[in-house]
C-alpha cells in the first residue's frame, strides 16, 4: 500500500507543479518513514556542545569584513501565516513599532546597511503562495530595494500531508487545500536549488548567505559576522545563545557520539521520556537561533553531487488534517529543519552571539514587550533593547489572538521599562499611559485599568 501511496504522492505533487527536485526530496524522506524512521535523537547518541567560539573573542578586521559583506545575500524566511496568533495572512504585515511592520523595517534594515557600507546586499524572501502576494504589495513601496537581475522573493515549496493508517496522500473535502503542507524551512536549500535563484546568485558574484527568520528583527546585517564566517573558512555556521530558563524549548547543537560531527536537535527529535535532559540549560547551555551561514558556491556543489537532495534529516511530525479538530484524520507531515544542515556540510561550525540577535515573536506577550518602551529602533532601523534587563510577560488567554489583544490595549501597551515582570490573569483592557514598576499583576477577576495607573511596587 505504501509504494501505492508514494506514487499517489508524486502524481499529486506534479499536477500541482511542484519542481521536480522538491519531489525527489520528499520521495527520498517517504522511504525513510515507509521504514520506521521517527528521527528521535536519545540523549545516549549525543554528547553536549559545551565549547563553541564566541564572537566576542573574535577580532574581524574592517577591510575583512567589507570584502565578505560585499559579497553577501540577506534571505529571510517568511512563510508564516501566524495562526497561532488568529492570523490568516503573513505575521510580518503585523505592526511593530513607529506604525512600521516587520517588512518594512527588515527592508529599511537593508537599505540603511547598503548606505552605511556601500554593499550591494540583496534582500529576497523565502515566501509561501499564502505569504507572497501580501509580502511583494507591501514591498513595492521599496522601489531601490531589488538588486538588478535578482528577484526579491522565491516560493517554499508544498507537499501532501500522508495519513498515519497506510502513508497515503489524505483528503479531505471540506478545505482541500488542508491537504497540504509546507516541508519545513529545511527546505530553503531546494528551492533555492529548483527556482533557479541559487544560480542567479552565484552568477552575480554573490558568495555567502545570511539567514533568519522574518518575525527576528534583531538579526539585522552584519559586516562583522560576514567578516569572522568569511576568515573562519567555514561552508556553513549556526549563530547560538547562551540558553536561560526562557529558553528551554529551543532547540540545540550537540556532538553526534558515532561520526563526531555537529548536529541539531529539536523538540520533535527528542524522545518523551527524555525532554528533561533536552530542557536542561546547564546540560545543554547554548540554543540554536536560527539565524545561519553558509557558502552559495559549496551548497551548489552539495546538490550537484546529491541530485538536489539535501539529505537532512527528517522530522515526523504527528497532526490532524484540520489542525482546529482533533477527531479529524491523524497524518503524518514530513518536515526538515533548515539548521540540520549543519551535518551536511563538511567542516561545519557555530558561533556565540549576543542575545541581541535574537528577538523572535512567537506570541502576543513577545509582541508587547517589543511595541513597548522596553525596546527602540536605533537610526539604522536596529531593535535594540532599552532596559539592562528585559521584563518577563504572562498574559492570560484573553489576549492570544492578535484582534483580541489589540482590542484590549486600544491606547498602545503599558510602559515596560521599569518593569522586572508583567502577569495579566484575567481579562483586562488597558486604558491609556499605564505603567508597569517592579512586578505587575493583575488577577483572574478582569476589568478595566484606569488611565495613567501605575502597576506594581
Amino acid at each position: 500500500m505504501s509504494e501505492q501511496g508514494l506514487s499517489h504522492a508524486q502524481r499529486k505533487m506534479r499536477e500541482a507543479s511542484v519542481p521536480e527536485a522538491a519531489i525527489s526530496v520528499f520521495s527520498d524522506f517517504y522511504r525513510q518513514l515507509e521504514e520506521g524512521t521517527t528521527g528521535q535523537i536519545p540523549e545516549d547518541t549525543i554528547e553536549p556542545y559545551l565549547n563553541p567560539p564566541k564572537l566576542a573573542d573574535e577580532t574581524v578586521s574592517e577591510d575583512d569584513a567589507a570584502d565578505a559583506f560585499s559579497k553577501l545575500v540577506v534571505i529571510k524566511l517568511n512563510g508564516g501565516l501566524g495562526t497561532s496568533m488568529g492570523l490568516d495572512k503573513a505575521k510580518t504585515l503585523l505592526p511593530v513599532r513607529d506604525g512600521k511592520n516587520f517588512l518594512q523595517i527588515l527592508a529599511e534594515q537593508v537599505l540603511s546597511a547598503r548606505e552605511r557600507t556601500g554593499a550591494r546586499l540583496p534582500l529576497l524572501f523565502m515566501n509561501s503562495f499564502r505569504t507572497r502576494e501580501d509580502t511583494l504589495e507591501v514591498l513595492e513601496q521599496y522601489p531601490n530595494l531589488a538588486v538588478e537581475g535578482l528577484p526579491l522573493d522565491f516560493l517554499q515549496n508544498k507537499e501532501p500531508k500522508l495519513r498515519q493508517d497506510d502513508l497515503t496522500p489524505v483528503e479531505w473535502e471540506a478545505d482541500p487545500s488542508l491537504e497540504w503542507c509546507p516541508p519545513g524551512h529545511g527546505d530553503i536549500y531546494t528551492a533555492l536549488f529548483a527556482s533557479g535563484v541559487l544560480t542567479q546568485l552565484i552568477d552575480a558574484g554573490f558568495r555567502y548567505a545570511c539567514v533568519s527568520n522574518s518575525d527576528n528583527l534583531g538579526a539585522e546585517p552584519s559586516p562583522e559576522l560576514a567578516g569572522w564566517f568569511a576568515a573562519s573558512g567555514a561552508p556553513y555556521a549556526a549563530e547560538l545563545c547562551r540558553r536561560t530558563a526562557a529558553d528551554r524549548k529551543g532547540g540545540h547543537l550537540a556532538v553526534r557520539k558515532e561520526d563526531g560531527r555537529l548536529i541539531l536537535r529539536d523538540t520533535a527529535q527528542t524522545p518523551a521520556d527524555e525532554m528533561d535532559f533536552f530542557t536542561d540549560e546547564d546540560r545543554h547551555p547554548f540554543f540554536h537561533t536560527n539565524n545561519l551561514w553558509f557558502d552559495l558556491v559549496r551548497l551548489q556543489e552539495i546538490l550537484d553531487e546529491r541530485g538536489g537532495v539535501m539529505g537532512l534529516p527528517l522530522i515526523r511530525n504527528e497532526k490532524t488534517v484540520d489542525p482546529g479538530d482533533k477527531s479529524s484524520t491523524p497524518v503524518y507531515q514530513i518536515e526538515s529543519a533548515m539548521g540540520a544542515a549543519i551535518e551536511v556540510f563538511e567542516g561545519a561550525t557555530a558561533i556565540v552571539v549576543d542575545r541581541a540577535r535574537f528577538l523572535p515573536v512567537k506570541a502576543t506577550s513577545d509582541l508587547l514587550l517589543i511595541r513597548s518602551d522596553a525596546y527602540s529602533l536605533t537610526d539604522d532601523l536596529a531593535l535594540r533593547k532599552a532596559v539592562d534587563t528585559v521584563p518577563l510577560v504572562t498574559l492570560s488567554d484573553d489576549y492570544k489572538l492578535i484582534g483580541d489583544f489589540d482590542a484590549r490595549f486600544p491606547h498602545g501597551v503599558p510602559s515596560m521599562k521599569e518593569a522586572s515582570r508583567l502577569t495579566v490573569e484575567g481579562d483586562w483592557t488597558f486604558g491609556a499611559d499605564v505603567v508597569v514598576r517592579g512586578e505587575g499583576r493583575l488577577g483572574a477577576e478582569g476589568g478595566q485599568v484606569a488611565d495613567g495607573t501605575v502597576l506594581g511596587q
